[in-house]
C-alpha cells in the first residue's frame, strides 16, 4: 500500500493537475483507483505549496464527472436496448424495468448526489441513471455537487494531515461513515417531505 501510495505522489506530482482528472474519472468509471488514495495526496502537495488546493478539487470533481459520463452513456446507450430486448432472459420484464425506470425519473436527483457520496455506490449509481434515461444536465449537476463534497474533504484530509498514511486512512474512514449518517438524514428528510406533499 505504501507503495502505490508513493507512485500516486509520485505520478500526481509530475503529471501535475491532468493526472489528479484523470486517475479521478477511473476512479469513478469502476476501475480500482480509489478516490481516498488519489485526493488526499493532492491535498499534500498542496500544502506543500506544489499545487493550488482549489485547482487540484476542480480537477478531481471534474474527473469524477468525465467517468461517471461513461457509465452513464455506455448505460444509456447500449444498455437500455440490451435489456428491453433480452431482459426477459434474466427476469427483468419491461414491465419491471418501467417500474424502476419511472421510480429513477422521479428521484434520480436524490439518487445521483446520495450515490455520489456513499462507496461502492458511486461507481455504479451512473448506471441506472443511464438506464432511466435521466436528463443530461440534471445528472451533471448532481453528480458534479455530489462528487465535489468528496472529493473537498478528502483534499482537505490530505491538507491538513499530510503525508501520513495511517491517519488519513483513519480519518477517510470516519468521514465515510459521517457521510453515510449524513446521507441518511437527507433521505429521510426528502422521504418525508415527499409524503407530506404527496399527502396534500
Amino acid at each position: 500500500m505504501q507503495q502505490f501510495i508513493d507512485w500516486l505522489l509520485t505520478t500526481i506530482g509530475a503529471m501535475g493537475y491532468p493526472g489528479i482528472f484523470l486517475l479521478m474519472a477511473m476512479e469513478s468509471s469502476v476501475l480500482p483507483v480509489p478516490s481516498e488514495l488519489v485526493m488526499p495526496p493532492a491535498g499534500y502537495l498542496a500544502q506543500k505549496g506544489e499545487m493550488n488546493v482549489v485547482a487540484a478539487i476542480l480537477c478531481g470533481t471534474f474527473g469524477s464527472l468525465l467517468g461517471a459520463y461513461v457509465n452513464y452513456f455506455a448505460a444509456r446507450h447500449l444498455g437500455r436496448p440490451l435489456l428491453l430486448k433480452y431482459g426477459r432472459y434474466v427476469l427483468i420484464s419491461e414491465e419491471k424495468f418501467t417500474r424502476v425506470e419511472n421510480f429513477f425519473l422521479r428521484h434520480g436527483e436524490i439518487s445521483t448526489f446520495l450515490g455520489r457520496l456513499l462507496p461502492v455506490v458511486r461507481h455504479l449509481i451512473s448506471l441506472p441513471a443511464g438506464l432511466a434515461g435521466m436528463g443530461h444536465l440534471r445528472f451533471s449537476l448532481y453528480t458534479l455537487l455530489g462528487a465535489g463534497i468528496w472529493v473537498t474533504i478528502l483534499t482537505y484530509i490530505g491538507y491538513f494531515i499530510g503525508e501520513n498514511q495511517e491517519l488519513i486512512m483513519r480519518y477517510s474512514h470516519q468521514a465515510v461513515v459521517a457521510v453515510i449518517l449524513c446521507s441518511i438524514v437527507i433521505l429521510a428528510v426528502y422521504i418525508r417531505h415527499h409524503r407530506r406533499k404527496g399527502s396534500r
